[in-house]
């Protein structure tokens, strides 16, 4: 599985750096680096989402999946 995390409130994305993996807010989707499992998740919104970003976890597996409209 393939989660990244995005702040509901600024749309960043919440993931460790691709230079020394420390966790940073980055805006672009192609600067997140995906996170393969949930408990990393869970720990990363712990510890670095304040409540004001609405941290919401996207799986990029269903993505492609059409809503009906």
């Amino acid at each position: 599985m393939t989660y990244v995390i995005q702040s509901a409130t600024t749309g960043a994305f919440l993931a460790p750096s691709y230079e020394d993996g420390q966790p940073e807010w980055v805006m672009l989707l192609r600067e997140a680096v995906a996170l393969e499992d949930l408990e990393t998740v869970a720990q990363l919104i712990e510890d670095h989402a304040e409540p004001f970003h609405r941290a919401q976890v996207v799986d990029l597996r269903e993505l492609h999946r059409s809503v009906p409209l």
